[in-house]
């Protein structure tokens, strides 16, 4: 039972800072300002692992992917402590081991970074229902739009309501339950 409960916590605590290095990168990608709240409040949680990480890895084509470096380091983390904390470690091969690490690191990258997603299209859209002109609603929209645009060619607005933020959010949760 305590083992159930500090690896909730451990994966809680992992994921959130999955999530905000997916979100960094995806900042710069959709070239979004950090200038604003939310771009403060990335940069403060992920400055002190990011910027050590950027003397080792450097930027390409103007994206630091040293972001993406530390969402990938600490997924791996995960893994082995969880492996260890469910005594998985008693594996028969040591290449065994590391398929396995690097198997459930990439589903935790895979699972951080599409609950990211859904975090941000679920606060985009009560943004937009209850302060459409917000600055934080507009750095949102940048950062959604290339998953809802495909979706918008193909669902129009219904009652001027826009129902592809939640058809995205349902197609997220079918390859969560996947993972």
């Amino acid at each position: 039972m305590i083992e159930s409960a500090v690896s909730f916590l451990l994966r809680a605590f992992v994921d959130f800072f999955t999530a905000l290095f997916f979100l960094r990168f995806l900042m710069q990608l959709r070239r979004v300002s950090f200038a604003g709240r939310l771009g403060a409040f990335v940069m403060t949680l992920t400055d002190c692992v990011v910027k050590p990480l950027r003397r080792v890895l450097p930027g390409f084509f103007g994206l630091d992917f040293s972001s993406i470096a530390a969402a990938i380091l600490l997924q791996l983390f995960l893994a082995a402590v969880l492996l260890t904390l469910y005594g998985y470690l008693r594996l028969n091969s040591i290449e065994t081991l590391a398929v396995v690490i690097l198997r459930e690191s990439f589903k935790g990258c895979l699972r951080a970074a599409l609950l990211m997603m859904i975090s941000l299209l679920l606060i985009q859209a009560l943004l937009s229902w209850t302060n459409p002109y917000s600055t934080t609603g507009e750095t949102l929209a940048r950062l959604t739009l290339p998953i809802l645009k495909p979706i918008r060619r193909f669902v129009p607005l219904i009652a001027n309501v826009d129902l592809s933020p939640l058809i995205a959010i349902v197609l997220m949760q079918c390859a969560l339950n996947l993972l």
